[in-house]
């Protein structure tokens, strides 16, 4: 599942819009995400702030942001779309934290809740078993330590019995 797209900074604008100038024949531009909240923000669809603003000369209107925004296949630049017409779109996934990425695989929104769980207890189990498995080769490289430790003991000991016997 995505979203109309953001656009965070000058590289990922260039980046949208060079492949959207293929498209300059068959439309004028594409969908993004900028909508006007219930405060009256320009926000992203992801609720990002608009930190970087790429408008096209003389946009926005103010009285046309309640509007949609497309991004020009012409020039890269932003412009309000006043009548609802067909248009393409771009969209994207959410970025996500690589150490969120394991955990994403097994609760992806588009599985339903069940399949989910079953993925859960699954990963949980095979976390599980991993570190019993690390614990009993723990117990056992112990258990030889202190094993070798204890005949090195019982060795030093039964030469000083035997230099013992030897003696009397």
């Amino acid at each position: 599942g995505g979203m109309l797209t953001s656009v965070d900074d000058l590289t990922e604008s260039n980046f949208l819009a060079e492949p959207a100038e293929l498209y300059t024949s068959k439309t004028s531009g594409f969908c993004i995400g900028i909508y006007r909240n219930v405060n009256g923000q320009l926000l992203w669809q992801d609720n990002n702030a608009l930190d970087f603003l790429n408008w096209g000369e003389g946009q926005p209107l103010e009285n046309q942001l309640d509007y949609r925004v497309e991004l020009s296949a012409f020039s890269g630049c932003w412009s309000i779309l006043s009548c609802p017409s067909q248009r393409g779109f771009i969209c994207k996934k959410p970025k996500i934290h690589p150490l969120l990425f394991a955990l994403y695989l097994f609760t992806d929104a588009k599985k339903d809740k069940e399949h989910g769980h079953m993925n859960m207890w699954v990963l949980l189990t095979l976390v599980l078993i991993i570190l019993l498995g690390m614990g009993f080769i723990l117990f056992f490289l112990f258990k030889i330590k202190t094993q070798s430790e204890t005949e090195r003991e019982m060795r030093k000991y039964s030469t000083v019995l035997e230099y013992n016997c030897a003696l009397t």
